[in-house]
């Protein structure tokens, strides 16, 4: 079902002005200050870029000097992302897989896992995500990682009232019509998703050997995905009658740990 959603979605994105792909083919980035700040210098470093739909943030890793690998479930997305490649001669290559199978697909470990912005929601079962990020790791190898604030995922479409459950208590199934780049859009589909909080997030990424680095909370997002939003700075976005008052996206950069701690019981005796 959610294959067939970002297939469905994909024309649709790749044509809108939100995703501005004639400006983005001219040399403009995808990335925003935010995974910019986090990210650094990765010139000469290898990047995994995971649920990477049809390659903008990709291809904007590649242009600041990695070597970067996109994994999407889409293969509409990845045939689009192959061909915008192609086009900007970028450094990349692209794997359409489930997530979950991405080792049957790539044989690999990277400097970098980096992912942004409406991705586990796609996902049912951290435990293994976390698992799969440590896998493709080298040891000191970091993952960076944005995404909207599970607190916004409590409201309803219209940010009036409480209509989900913070916690990951069941899948969400739904049906939208347009998408989030093109509300009028004529096209309709049907999608899973799942609520992650961020002790299941944070807690599955500790589970998997990684120590967490930095967490950070943000209260705009970058993107005007939502209803009601109000840009009060270039490309800060809030909901209009909420302002400040709560978070919408955070991030979390955490690195694979170069050994396992043990403990160690030291057997003493006394002396009379």
């Amino acid at each position: 079902m959610n294959k067939h959603s970002w297939n469905n979605r994909t024309d649709t994105h790749l044509t809108s002005e939100f995703y501005n792909l004639q400006d983005f083919l001219k040399g403009e980035t995808s990335l925003n200050p935010i995974e910019l700040e986090l990210l650094g210098d990765i010139k000469g470093e290898t990047v995994l870029h995971l649920q990477c739909h049809f390659g903008q943030d990709t291809i904007s890793l590649s242009r600041l000097g990695a070597e970067v690998t996109g994994v999407d479930l889409s293969d509409k997305a990845i045939e689009s992302a192959v061909k915008i490649a192609r086009e900007t001669n970028a450094n990349t290559q692209f794997i359409c897989c489930d997530l979950y199978e991405l080792e049957n697909h790539l044989d690999k470990q990277f400097d970098i896992v980096f992912t942004s912005y409406g991705t586990i929601t796609w996902l049912p079962d951290l435990d293994k995500w976390g698992k799969l990020i440590s896998k493709f790791l080298k040891k000191n190898g970091k993952f960076i990682f944005v995404e909207f604030h599970p607190v916004v995922w409590m409201f309803d479409d219209n940010f009036e009232k409480i209509g989900y459950n913070y916690l990951n208590v069941a899948p969400i199934v739904e049906t939208e019509n347009g998408t989030y780049s093109d509300k009028d859009a004529e096209i309709s589909q049907s999608y899973v998703t799942w609520n992650h909080s961020l002790s299941e997030v944070i807690g599955s990424l500790l589970a998997s050997s990684m120590n967490i680095n930095d967490f950070q909370e943000y209260d705009y997002s970058p993107f005007n995905v939502f209803r009601n939003m109000l840009e009060f700075e270039p490309k800060k976005f809030r909901i209009k009658h909420l302002d400040n008052k709560i978070p919408m996206v955070y991030s979390i950069v955490a690195q694979k740990k170069t050994t396992t701690n043990t403990v160690h019981k030291i057997k003493g005796s006394m002396l009379n």
